[in-house]
């Protein structure tokens, strides 16, 4: 059978020759970060960290949304992880609003998405700082972890803590 996904599996099939292997899914240096799912964020790498190190939660916008949520608490009690990082980014798409995205998509594929909500926020800063409040505030992360925003620059690769 031919797949479209074909190129993937034998790129997989060269990985698992090396892949590493005996890891024990712990967050090896108490990091996790919540980001996005934009393709120009490479989240360990940006913060000098390597495979096993910290656990990345990926979502539109960054945003910490109930699934994140939850995979924060979970790294939190059971992962080994005391340090948080939200990391919003620029150019992101996830900072309009739903009307504005939903209208790009219906001029890009003729569709209608009326019925999903994509969490789309214009104040990129303020839904940080009220995504770290979320976390910090949380009791089964309050006292555990320590939460931080940050903003990643698509162009120049730099990290900036905004909150």
């Amino acid at each position: 059978m031919v797949s479209s996904f074909d190129d993937l599996l034998a790129a997989n099939r060269r990985y698992a020759v090396s892949a590493p292997r005996s890891f024990d899914g712990y967050a090896h240096a108490g990091v996790a970060v919540v980001t996005c799912m934009d393709s120009r964020l490479q989240p360990l790498e940006m913060i000098g960290l390597h495979l096993g190190e910290a656990k990345i939660l990926r979502t539109p916008g960054g945003h910490v949304t109930a699934d994140a949520l939850a995979g924060c608490v979970l790294a939190v009690q059971l992962l080994r992880v005391n340090r948080i990082l939200v990391v919003a980014h620029t150019r992101c798409a996830m900072a309009n609003d739903d009307d504005t995205l939903r209208r790009q998509i219906a001029e890009a594929s003729g569709l209608d998405t009326a019925g999903l909500e994509f969490g789309g926020d214009p104040d990129q800063l303020g839904r940080l700082r009220s995504d770290v409040d979320l976390l910090a505030s949380h009791p089964l992360i309050q006292g555990r972890a320590d939460v931080g925003g940050f903003r990643y620059d698509v162009e120049s690769g730099l990290l900036e803590q905004l909150c």
